[in-house]
């Protein structure tokens, strides 16, 4: 029964996170937005950049402390005091007021982004866990191309304010979808509230949880709350290596909101509800990625799980999508800027965002998998790490797009992101090799490579 419940609040939890997220509507409205509180186009941007900036502190508190409180607190409050910010930015009377509540409302909204993969190792085996990821991660990417299409026509039709107050409205529906169906995951705490039951209904004070025999001090809880995410970050060459990847990737996603307008407004004259509309091709790549990871890939793991039961499938095997993703990331960025010319039809820079989108998801999918399954008991603590770094990323490359595209141009803009990307698509390719090497040096790793006999049987059933 628990676990139904949490298998259900998993996709709820989904839908809450990434249909409309407010980074992403605040786009679609940046222009009113400068008028109504006169507000410089870099101070305009900030609208989109302090949200995402607010990811950065968040992930610092919210992984560590499901890690010790358990998950579902962790997703509730924080998500209660998300809403409340979305009417205050709907209600702020000043440009200053709204960008501060922007920022704390980042703070609050990246709790889901932190600990939603860490309710996905706590409920699913590592053989079903492809699926429910892959719905996880195409989230974040199909909401950017919902959001701005949404906030153009709402901007267009009514006053901005409308898309601040439709954003509280959803957060409200998702705050009590979570309070009555998300259960407790995190299996240390469910132990400490089973053994506290026990101890309450017999008076026998032998029942405990390990979670309750460590008695740790302020500074100690202090420091692994904050310190925790970066300990394993810097210590661990091959999450550092997915981390600065997955930032690259996710701060060119915002940067496309900058370099859109450019091509699609500016170059081709169109309005910001149809220029919001050139960004579905991107969650239409994205889902085209997923459905396959989840009709071809993920029955091509649960294969593997069945042929090496008992033991584990090594992590590597996760990599296989990113192996094509990375090319074809890649590849778009040239597409995208040298098609970008305002007397070649728009229909040829459109159409790079599909590939765009595909490349993404087979990036960010089989490295979200890798990072769990190879810390499988930090991976709240590694996934708030690489949010934090992530997110970093996601704030601060709007702040440089227009400057770059309008000094370089979209075409050589998008080129230097093209050679960028060039340059990190050996690194899925290194982890597929050289992986098991790596994590038998890792002190987080409780996975370790089995013998040469059993590694060079797994090469037979991968790519």
């Amino acid at each position: 029964m628990r676990l139904s419940r949490a298998l259900r609040v998993c996709g709820k939890r989904l839908i809450s996170a990434t249909l409309i997220p407010s980074s992403h509507l605040a786009s679609g409205i940046a222009v009113q937005l400068m008028n109504e509180y006169n507000l410089s186009q870099e101070v305009g941007t900030l609208a989109i950049s302090l949200f995402v900036a607010g990811y950065c502190v968040g992930p610092l508190l919210w992984g560590p402390l499901s890690e010790q409180y358990g998950r579902r607190p962790t997703l509730l409050y924080p998500f209660i005091i998300y809403t409340i910010f979305q009417v205050a930015a709907a209600v702020a009377k000043n440009g200053a007021s709204l960008l501060v509540f922007r920022f704390l409302g980042g703070v609050f909204a990246s709790a889901p982004l932190t600990n939603t993969g860490g309710v996905i190792s706590d409920i699913w085996d590592a053989g079903t866990r492809g699926k429910a990821m892959a719905l996880f991660t195409l989230g974040p990417f199909a909401g950017p191309t919902i959001g701005p299409t949404i906030a153009g026509f709402i901007g267009m039709g009514t006053n901005f304010r409308w898309v601040f107050w439709v954003l509280a409205i959803f957060a409200g529906v998702c705050t009590i979808l979570i309070a009555f169906t998300l259960p407790e995951t995190y299996a240390p705490v469910l132990l400490a509230k089973s053994a506290h039951e026990k101890r309450k209904e017999t008076g026998d004070p032998r029942f405990y949880a390990p979670m309750e025999t460590k008695k740790v001090s302020i500074l100690e809880r202090v420091e692994n709350v904050l310190a925790r995410p970066f300990k394993i970050l810097f210590r661990e060459p091959m999450l550092l290596a997915i981390t600065l990847y997955m930032s690259f990737v996710y701060g060119c996603l915002y940067l496309l909101f900058e370099a859109y307008p450019i091509v699609f407004t500016e170059g081709h004259h169109l309005n910001a509800g149809t220029s919001g509309l050139m960004f579905l091709p991107i969650m239409v790549g994205a889902t085209t990625a997923v459905t396959l990871a989840v009709l071809v890939f993920n029955p091509r793991y649960e294969r593997e799980v069945a042929r090496l039961a008992p033991d584990a499938v090594p992590p590597e095997f996760r990599l296989e999508m990113a192996l094509f993703g990375a090319p074809v990331y890649a590849v778009a960025f040239f597409w995208f800027g040298w098609t970008s010319y305002p007397s070649i039809t728009l229909w040829a820079p459109l159409m790079s965002g599909f590939f765009s989108g595909f490349g993404i998801s087979w990036i960010f999918l089989p490295l979200f998998n890798y990072i769990i399954d190879t810390y499988l008991f930090v991976a709240a603590s590694a996934l708030a790490a690489t949010t934090v770094v992530r997110s970093i990323f996601g704030a601060v490359f709007p702040l440089f797009a227009t400057q770059m595209y309008t000094a370089l141009g979209p075409r050589w803009a998008s080129s230097l992101l093209g050679f960028v990307a060039l340059v990190m698509i050996p690194i899925p390719f290194v982890l597929k090799r050289f992986g098991p090497t790596i994590r038998a040096k890792s002190r987080y790793a409780p996975s370790k490579p089995r013998s040469p006999a059993a590694v060079k049987g797994d090469d037979k059933g991968t790519i």
